[in-house]
This record gives structure tokens, C-alpha cells and sequence, in this order.
């Protein structure tokens, strides 16, 4: 009898702490999709409205629920992009560049950080310091000296000068400070013990780091290469004082055309569509290591 009574007692209990988590996640949940309505509002704005005439879009504006609605579908701001500008020039330029850029990186990013994490030599301290410092410099600050720099670099040609080039927007941002520092967090929360049972089996640096820091490292490298695709693919002030024509200028300068004294808006939202999913895309396939890399201790520190 004690124990029925007791039961019966804490039943109230139990129905308080299920409301309280019902209400709990209808919080959460009401606040997510907010946050994500907030931040997917302007997107689907420029979507939608790719779609609409160039008056349409206008007089959609006066009501918030037309403005998300096409009344009126047109394919002809898309035809315009493309006879407008050398889009496709420009989409292989910035595919191109983020491909390029992005594969040396991990490479050299993630060696540069596992001679850090794993090895052990003199001056490994100041260098990890030096790292650390070049990563909170901005682009804006080295911008002009780097400039100069590039103009008076020979290339395999014999030529002098990167300037108006496709290298010129890759090279100089192969190695990246921010990077290094994400692959060293990473790579020191890996466990020493595979490296001395590889070392003990006849292992040498560059096989740990093939063999076992890579393979067990996939979050981390999906994590680098999702920031720096996203840095890349938005670049806007180094290839507009590094190029000048057409032919190596990627998207993000490409779009510069269509401001000028005839401007229309329509144009630029298809443009600006058509640089935007390509993004969106990449983050829907590496979300999940993206997620998981945070959640382990990619940023951690």
C-alpha cells in the first residue's frame, strides 16, 4: 500500500517535468526557426524576386506577403546575366580559384600545423606564436605591401609581375594562418599513443600523418575547407586591384558590371542568385562535419 501511495505521488511530479520539457523544446524550437526565417529572409527575397520583372519587383514591395510570391515568373533576367557579362569565364574563375586554393591548402595547412602539434624542434613555440599573431591580422592591412610584392614575382613563363592572373588569386592565399591554427587544435586533441605504436613499428612523421592524423582528422578538414571556400568565393578587394580585365576576374568583381548608368536590379538579384546557391550547396553537403569538428574541439581553446 506505502508503495502504490508513493507512486501515486510522484505521478504529478513526473507530469510537471514532461510539461516543463514539452514547453522547453516548443521554446527552442519557436526560437530556431525565427532565428532561421531572420537569416534565410533576404536570401529568399533575392530568389523570388530573380524571377520577377524588373517593375514587378518594385511594385511588389508595398505588401510583405507579394514580395515573397512571384505573380509573374520570367527567365529573362538569367538570359541577360549571360548575355550581359562572360558569366561562365567568370564561374570557372571562381570555381577555379576556390578548387585550386582550397586543395593546396589543406595540404600545406595541415602539415605546417601536425610539424607543430606532433613533432618536436627548436623554435616550434615562436612559430606557433607567430601563427597565432598572423591569424587576427586583416587582408585590408597587408593588402598594398602584398601587391607590390606579387607585381615584382617572376612566373614559370619567364614573365615578371602576377598581376591579371588566375595564380596571383591563388598562391598568396595557399598558406593561411587561421587554418593552421584550426588544424593544430585538432590535431593536438588526438591521442599520442598512435604515434608511438607507429613509431615503434618502424613509422616515419610523414606516415603518421597519412595513416593516422588525416583519416582521424576528416571533421576538421571539411571544417577549413567549408571557411575557406566561403572566404574565397567572396573575395571582393584583392581581385579587384590584382585584375583588370575580364578574362581571370571571378564572380564577386564580375558583378561591378551591371552598376553603372543603366542599372538593373532584377540583373543583379539573378546574379547574385546564381553566386549564392553554389555556397549554400557546399554547406548542405559538409554540414555535418562542420558540426561535428565544432562540437569536438576544432574551435576550442
Amino acid at each position: 500500500m506505502a508503495a502504490v501511495e508513493l507512486s501515486s505521488l510522484h505521478k504529478p511530479e513526473r507530469k510537471q517535468r514532461s510539461r516543463r520539457r514539452s514547453l522547453t523544446l516548443i521554446i527552442d524550437y519557436s526560437i530556431m526557426i525565427a532565428l532561421a526565417a531572420f537569416f534565410l529572409f533576404p536570401i529568399v527575397f533575392m530568389v523570388v524576386s530573380s524571377f520577377k520583372p524588373e517593375k514587378v519587383i518594385f511594385d511588389d514591395l508595398k505588401t510583405i506577403v507579394w514580395a515573397f510570391i512571384p505573380r509573374e515568373i520570367t527567365f529573362e533576367n538569367f538570359s541577360s546575366v549571360f548575355r550581359r557579362v562572360p558569366f561562365g569565364q567568370f564561374m570557372f574563375n571562381s570555381t577555379f580559384i576556390v578548387l585550386a586554393t582550397v586543395s593546396a591548402g589543406l595540404v600545406v595547412n595541415s602539415m605546417i600545423a601536425f610539424a607543430l602539434a606532433r613533432l618536436r624542434w627548436k623554435g616550434k613555440t615562436l612559430v606557433l606564436s607567430l601563427v597565432i599573431a598572423l591569424s587576427i591580422v586583416p587582408l585590408d592591412a597587408i593588402v598594398v605591401p602584398l601587391l607590390v610584392l606579387v607585381n615584382e614575382f617572376p612566373w614559370i613563363d619567364g614573365s615578371i609581375g602576377w598581376l591579371d592572373s588566375l595564380h596571383v588569386q591563388i598562391v598568396p592565399f595557399i598558406a593561411d594562418a587561421f587554418s593552421i591554427f584550426l588544424f593544430y587544435q585538432f590535431f593536438i586533441g588526438i591521442p599520442r599513443d598512435f604515434d608511438e605504436a607507429a613509431y615503434i613499428d618502424g613509422g616515419s612523421p610523414f606516415a603518421i600523418y597519412r595513416r593516422i592524423i588525416v583519416p582521424l582528422s576528416r571533421p576538421v578538414f571539411a571544417t577549413v575547407a567549408i571557411l575557406q571556400a566561403l572566404f574565397l568565393w567572396s573575395s571582393y578587394l584583392w581581385p579587384l586591384l590584382a585584375t583588370r580585365g575580364e578574362a581571370s576576374r571571378p564572380l564577386t568583381v564580375g558583378i561591378t558590371s551591371f552598376y553603372g548608368q543603366d542599372v538593373k536590379w532584377a540583373q543583379i538579384l539573378a546574379f547574385a542568385s546564381m553566386i549564392t546557391i553554389p555556397v549554400l550547396i557546399l554547406f548542405l553537403l559538409f554540414q555535418k562535419w562542420f558540426v561535428q569538428s565544432v562540437a569536438a574541439s576544432g574551435l576550442k581553446g
